[in-house]
């Protein structure tokens, strides 16, 4: 189990350590004042990588290879530049930009891959590198795919993936989670790609568009490591597991307190035992009457128990991002950091939680390190 947690907030990296049993202290702050939107500890070789946004001045990318005491700056992704023509436009007519908005989400290559990266962007690129970040290559397989053009993106203005799936057992496949754009993988590194969200459904879409692969709003997709066909999904409107490899996948109904969510964290060794973070959707994403609770089954949605001991049952307003829960390699350890900025930490699977922090600045991602 690791004893190193990685806040990433609107002002600032901060690096936690587990002192003792459910003590937890921040040991170090990086970036402070910066909005600081991820951050990816590579445990290949204990570097952490850091994205930034500068709003004007854009979206940059951090390297520190001594636990945040000293940074170096890497090129960001970029986009080529635009085909000659007329402007390319989404399913709504909307320009669709050639240029980096944000990087949403990071990911490490398998141990054998000692310099790859993978970032997920937004307007909805992903990009490779083989060199540890210095450069960065466009998938051009997925961007020039026709259907990207179908993408409408949701809670941003343009689509964005957000969540990266590297297979352990090869590298090269990889599986992406686009917002408002479903489920994709590559087998071959990148080259081609086939939506893989199938059985997924959007209930804000008309009846014979609601099963439409491509038209799904997957808030966040992980993989279980040590049993790498599960997948869990928390969807825009619903849970959603698949155990063949996203075959097909199966919604979860009766989810407490409710099906709406962004994150959601699957045991690295048992693919079904889950947990998610409920919210109240849409107008108002704040959790149920409330109150923070986690929701968590052992038998791959049959059930669910609410974790509540340690968390604010009262006038408790936290939303959970789909970024800003993970579990660690034992799979007992996990955190989860909410927009008003506060960090919980469980060491016994969610059963009861310690408040690490009720003053961080707003926090948009969490990672053990």
């Amino acid at each position: 189990m690791t004893g190193l947690l990685l806040a990433s907030t609107r002002k600032g990296l901060f690096s936690i350590r587990r002192k003792a049993a459910g003590d937890w202290r921040v040991e170090h702050v990086s970036f402070l004042g910066d909005n600081v939107t991820l951050a990816l500890p590579d445990l290949r070789d204990g570097s952490w990588y850091a994205a930034l946004d500068h709003g004007h001045f854009g979206a940059k990318l951090h390297l520190s290879p001594d636990g945040g005491a000293t940074w170096t700056e890497l090129a960001a992704p970029a986009y080529p530049a635009p085909p000659a023509g007329p402007e390319e436009t989404d399913s709504m007519g909307r320009p669709i930009p050639w240029k980096l908005i944000r990087i949403w989400s990071l990911e490490a290559g398998l141990p054998g891959q000692p310099g790859v990266l993978w970032a997920g962007t937004l307007p909805g690129g992903l990009f490779r590198s083989e060199d540890r970040g210095e450069s960065w290559t466009l998938v051009r397989g997925l961007w020039d795919h026709p259907d990207r053009r179908r993408w409408v993106g949701g809670g941003t203005d343009y689509p964005g993936i957000h969540s990266i799936c590297v297979d352990p057992r090869d590298g090269d496949r990889v599986t992406v989670g686009v917002s408002c754009g479903g489920a994709w993988r590559t087998e071959d590194s990148g080259a081609t790609w086939t939506c893989c969200s199938q059985g997924m459904r959007a209930e804000y879409l008309p009846a014979e568009q609601a099963y439409d692969p491509v038209l799904q709003d997957p808030h966040r997709i992980v993989q279980c490591p040590a049993w790498p066909e599960a997948f869990w999904a928390q969807h825009h409107n619903g849970v959603f597991r698949s155990l063949d490899d996203c075959g097909k996948w199966e919604e979860i109904q009766g989810v407490p307190p409710s099906v709406f969510g962004f994150a959601v964290a699957v045991h690295p060794s048992d693919p079904m035992s889950a947990w998610f973070v409920p919210a109240m959707k849409d107008e108002r994403r704040i959790p149920l009457d409330g109150k923070v609770v986690v929701a968590r089954t052992r038998d791959g949605g049959r059930s669910f128990e609410l974790l509540t001991q340690g968390l604010p049952q009262t006038h408790a307003y936290d939303l959970v991002y789909r970024h800003a829960l993970d579990i660690d390699a034992g799979g007992d350890r996990l955190a989860f950091g909410s927009t008003t900025g506060a960090l919980w930490v469980t060491e016994n699977g969610g059963d009861d939680w310690v408040t690490v922090s009720e003053h961080l600045p707003p926090v948009y991602a969490v990672r053990f390190a």
